[in-house]
């Protein structure tokens, strides 16, 4: 109780609501544009190497990258400022609070729920396209029986045309299914890997602008606008594999650009409404089991929807052991780069 005294003590001699609000006001601006320079970059930067034969490497770097950022995002930034807010005096001294460790809980309930959506979409889509897979080979018998017997129609004729294209490719009916599955399984990852960050980046959002403690803030300013680049890349990486059409992919950025930006807005409403800050209990508890659980669900998909995916089943990895040498460096960066930024945020 001694310490929350003196941190009490500091944080009323740092208080001063106008100059927050200032800073806020400035980091709004300041975090939406490093958001849009950092998820848009490898996005333009893929569509830039499309059809060239450098392109399915250079994605795959820029992936690698992703997962180092991810990673480290989830285990140096979100999961100890999820521990520290339910470990703070105020909290832990409460039941239940105090009786058992809820971070490492729901952490794993992220990750567990992570994977249950994981199971569900991948189950959904094998049914979907095996089913659509044999819709095809059921039309094409038809028409072989029909050709015989009688004149073919335009809709015959549109069938024996996707008959044809898929013998002449010798097999290749099966491998576009399976590049069906992957491209399918690359979209599913950077949706679940979005809406992860966006619980991440609302819980940044509101504690800054629920705080009233310019001390805090103003370093907060310059680090969350390096944490957005780098995150921003991460999952923009994502977005450039998973090969999505320009409507959903300018709305994918769009949502990450202003989720934290609005986040902050939403938390200078609610201290304005309720008059709690990001130093109230209620508050604490609510950052530490958010922030738990978005903890869970990058680590799953860090680890296995990105990093196993990428160096244990990807064959152009697997027979190039320059580009997986390449790839490992761009892993360990993007973890580095992430990591250096928990000094300051």
């Amino acid at each position: 109780m001694a310490a929350c005294g003196a941190d009490t003590a500091r944080t009323l001699a740092c208080r001063d609501g106008h100059a927050a609000a200032q800073l806020k006001l400035i980091s709004i601006a300041v975090i939406f544009i490093t958001s849009v320079v950092g998820i848009t970059s490898p996005v333009l930067l893929a569509r830039h190497f499309q059809g060239k034969p450098a392109y399915d490497r250079a994605t795959l770097i820029i992936k690698c990258f992703a997962a180092g950022v991810i990673l480290s995002t989830s285990l140096v930034h979100v999961l100890p400022d999820a521990f520290a807010a339910l470990a703070d005096c105020h909290v832990a001294s409460r039941h239940p609070w105090k009786d058992y460790p809820f971070s490492g809980l729901i952490t794993m309930i992220g990750a567990i729920a992570a994977l249950l959506v994981d199971l569900t979409a991948s189950a959904h889509m094998e049914s979907h396209s095996t089913h659509a897979h044999g819709q095809y080979e059921v039309l094409s018998v038809s028409t072989q029986e029909e050709l015989g017997t009688k004149k073919s129609s335009p809709i015959e004729l549109k069938v024996e045309s996707v008959e044809g294209a898929v013998s002449d490719s010798g097999g290749g009916d099966s491998h576009s299914h399976e590049e069906m599955i992957i491209r399918l399984k690359q979209r599913l990852v950077s949706q679940v890997l979005e809406i992860g960050i966006i619980f991440h980046s609302v819980i940044i959002g509101v504690t800054m602008g629920m705080s009233q403690n310019q001390c805090t803030i103003r370093p907060l300013v310059a680090a969350l606008a390096f944490h957005q680049i780098f995150e921003g890349m991460g999952l923009g990486g994502c977005i450039a594999q998973a090969g999505f059409t320009f409507g959903t992919t300018a709305y994918m950025c769009f949502m990450f650009a202003v989720t934290t930006p609005m986040g902050i807005v939403l938390g200078m409403i609610l201290f304005s409404v309720t008059g709690y800050d990001d130093s109230s209990t209620n508050a604490l508890i609510l950052e530490g089991l958010l922030g738990s659980f978005s903890s869970g669900i990058l680590i799953y998909m860090a680890l296995v929807d990105l990093i196993a995916l990428d160096f244990f089943h990807n064959k152009m990895m697997s027979s190039n052991s320059w580009l997986r040498k390449t790839s490992f460096t761009a892993l360990v960066l993007g973890s580095i780069s992430m990591s250096i930024l928990a000094l300051w945020a």
